[in-house]
């Protein structure tokens, strides 16, 4: 079974949002004019043999780009095939609190995801403490970005060391760190070693694209640690495996970074 740990079926909000300007002028991509049948979503998903894929909320503050209920009617189109991740604003903490146990216990979602970089301020920001508190309470992962921010928005907020501090005062909380933790991936690398219930995602890279240290990291003792992800509609799942032959993994190591490590972190 082949899980993408990240991607997002996009709404016209956050598809034709200013802050993606900088990514399209990488991925050359253009901006729809209509609204985006979630079946094309699964199209990609089948083209690259992806079985399930967690699909995600996108909460910036004070708007929602995809809002949780537009997730919930995702999923509802192909329950098999779509799981839900919620997001909250940190800036109203009792309403993220109460968002997030309906996420959990009304939505039927897996996990919750905050980006730093959309808040402008790191994960240890008190903010996010009740966020901690709620995901622990109800036994789902947090999710965040680590490294660098394609958006022209500040990368700082995503070194992966502020998790370290996360890690220490809530041991019991499975955090995701997504997008490799790049320029700092070593610095990801040493907090998912550390910290028993620290990972690290893959999306935003292709295989061709992942660090020498992350791939040794994954043949070796990150077997656990490390768990596939695409970000689509930025990169497409299938252009996210296309080398992943290249890569030298045992089959072992292979299906426990496409499938197996988040089929454990998310409860699937």
């Amino acid at each position: 079974m082949i899980i993408d740990s990240w991607i997002q079926h996009p709404t016209l909000r956050h598809m034709q949002d200013p802050m993606f300007e900088s990514l399209r002028r990488w991925t050359k991509g253009t901006i729809p004019d209509t609204e985006l049948p979630v079946s094309v979503t699964i199209a990609a998903m089948n083209a690259a043999g992806v079985d399930k894929a967690l699909t995600s909320a996108w909460q910036a503050p004070g708007r929602d780009m995809i809002s949780n209920d537009e997730v919930a009617g995702f999923v509802a189109q192909y329950p098999d095939r779509l799981i839900g991740v919620g997001s909250v604003d940190i800036s109203k903490p009792m309403d993220a609190v109460r968002e997030i146990r309906r996420c959990v216990e009304e939505l039927d979602f897996k996990a919750i995801r905050v980006l730093s970089w959309l808040c402008e301020v790191p994960p240890t920001d008190r903010r996010f403490y009740p966020v901690y508190v709620a995901c622990c309470e109800m036994d789902v992962p947090f999710c965040t970005q680590i490294g660098h921010t394609g958006p022209l928005m500040p990368s700082e907020v995503g070194r992966p060391i502020y998790l370290d501090q996360v890690a220490i005062d809530f041991p019991e909380l499975k955090i995701v760190g997504g997008h490799i933790g790049y320029p700092w991936t070593d610095e990801a690398i040493a907090v998912a070693t550390k910290h028993p219930n620290v990972y690290i995602d893959t999306s935003a890279y292709t295989a061709e694209r992942y660090p020498a240290q992350l791939v040794q990291y994954m043949k070796t003792n990150g077997r656990k640690k490390v768990l596939f992800g695409s970000n689509y509609p930025m990169i497409t799942p299938e252009k996210c495996l296309k080398d992943l032959e290249h890569l030298d993994l045992t089959d072992v190591c292979r299906d426990a970074f496409l499938g197996d490590n988040a089929r454990q972190v998310f409860q699937i």
